[in-house]
């Protein structure tokens, strides 16, 4: 239990990458959820007897909150959905015209480290594959049974399992950026042999945000039996190509009973958990307020509404708006700094003000809410202001066009902090990149960015070379 759980740096990562990704691109955004909720619908519906009433459920790492939603109109329960990104959270209006939908959770921005929730004042808790972006995941557990009543259920879904048999060789990226081998090798199954951890997390990662790929099926079962009274699980192997599918049936003629245990231990996958937490079943009164069943982040003391529909602390002078559906109820400290609001040391493209920092060599602002990004010819220029008394380091994230890479010579940015040389990097894919390095102390950064090779789409005649949708300073680690 002494393993930090997730660092702030990784905190405010998650935040940047949620409200970047979770509605970025709609049509992709929406096609996703939509396949998400049809095969997390396919395991509630495989638990349900053990499930038994939901009501008052909550989802921790929601995201846009889509799962929430398909609990409270495909299953008929009524909760919560709670996500550190309180952007993400606010997609749920688009959800509900997208696809119809009459009933919505309450939407709460929350840490899963320290819920805003009362003892023993849930039925169910859901998670779906956010666990393994904490290093220490038993303090989630610990967290997760306070907050459910005695006889509560925690059930968890899409959890990889760390396979043996692979070397380990790099982090693999999602599809669409894989070079011509590496889809290839997935297509016949044998990528999972060379690769480190989850395909696909090369992304995150690059983001700033940690993965803990480190648990095999025994270790899950270890943690679940440490901390929940009875269990049901199901097991998921891949399958991709003759490479995967060979070793898995010689895997389970292995197995003694038959079944995917083996398998997983080989090659991984992914595992469903619902779990009961012990004790005889109490009531949770299914009407009561939702307010009755939170408390305040600052001082755990019980919330009530007022008159604006604010959520406040019967103790303590912790107040919590309704902003466009959603009560941030963030710990008071962890609040101002992820989100700072209007800052001189943040650029953000998705936020009106950031026009005022940058200098020459920007387009115009293009892209749609949480993923607005100004393309640059050759050079730009932007300048930042030091807010904090500590070390700090530039975090610049861009995204590289294939045509960056048409001609042949190898992508490059370089940057420039008044006037010194700071770094360069190599791009070697296409798709999002994420640029980091410490800074030298000074009240002001005068920035310079320099990328090769432009490249030019007619009939468009400007020149074009990366596009960029943040710039900020962040303290060291």
């Amino acid at each position: 239990m002494n393993q930090e759980a997730q660092s702030l740096a990784v905190k405010r990562a998650q935040v940047e990458f949620h409200n970047f990704a979770s509605l970025g691109e709609p049509d992709r955004a929406f096609r996703v959820y939509a396949e998400e909720n049809v095969r997390r619908g396919a395991v509630i519906r495989n638990h349900l007897e053990f499930l038994g009433n939901m009501t008052p459920y909550l989802e921790i790492g929601a995201n846009a909150g889509h799962s929430s939603y398909m609990l409270s109109n495909e299953f008929g329960a009524d909760g919560f959905a709670s996500d550190l990104s309180d952007d993400s959270l606010r997609h749920g209006i688009a959800l509900m015209d997208k696809w119809g939908l009459q009933k919505a959770p309450v939407r709460i921005t929350a840490d899963a480290l320290h819920l805003p929730f009362a003892d023993n004042s849930l039925r169910c808790v859901m998670a779906f594959q956010m666990l393994s972006q904490f290093m220490n995941i038993e303090s989630i557990f610990i967290e997760v049974k306070r907050v459910l009543a005695p006889g509560g259920v925690f059930l968890f879904a899409e959890e990889p399992l760390r396979r043996k048999l692979s070397m380990r060789l790099y982090r693999c990226p999602y599809w669409e950026t894989m070079k011509p081998w590496e889809r290839k090798l997935y297509e016949w199954g044998l990528l999972g042999y060379l690769v480190r951890d989850v395909i696909g997390a090369a992304q995150e990662e690059g983001f700033g945000i940690r993965q803990n790929h480190s648990m095999e099926l025994r270790d899950w079962h270890e943690l679940i039996a440490r901390h929940f009274a009875e269990h049901e699980y199901e097991v998921f192997v891949p399958e991709r190509g003759w490479g995967e599918r060979v070793v898995k049936n010689i895997a389970r003629r292995v197995d003694k009973h038959g079944s995917d245990w083996v398998p997983a231990r080989l090659l991984g996958g992914t595992l469903a958990a619902a779990c009961k937490k012990a004790g005889p079943a109490i009531d949770v009164d299914a009407d009561a307020p939702f307010e009755s069943r939170l408390r305040c982040p600052d001082c755990d003391a019980g919330l009530h509404l007022d008159a604006e529909h604010s959520l406040c602390c019967d103790r303590c002078e912790y107040t919590a708006p309704i902003e466009g559906g959603v009560y941030n109820l963030l710990r008071s400290a962890d609040k101002k700094e992820l989100y700072p609001g209007d800052r001189g040391d943040v650029i953000d493209f998705s936020t009106p003000a950031h026009a005022q920092h940058l200098g020459e060599g920007w387009y115009e602002l293009e892209g749609v809410y949480g993923n607005k990004y100004r393309w640059i010819g050759a050079t730009a220029h932007a300048r930042l202001t030091n807010l904090r008394d500590v070390p700090q380091r530039i975090r610049i994230r861009g995204h590289a066009h294939a045509n960056l890479f048409a001609s042949g010579a190898a992508p490059r940015i370089s940057v420039t902090v008044n006037g010194v040389p700071l770094k360069t990097w190599d791009l070697e894919r296409t798709g999002l990149f994420i640029l980091e390095a410490d800074i030298p102390s000074a009240p002001e950064y005068a920035i310079k960015i320099d990328a090769s090779p432009t490249w030019q789409a007619p009939p468009d005649d400007r020149t074009f070379s990366v596009n960029l949708s943040m710039i900020r300073l962040d303290p060291r680690d």
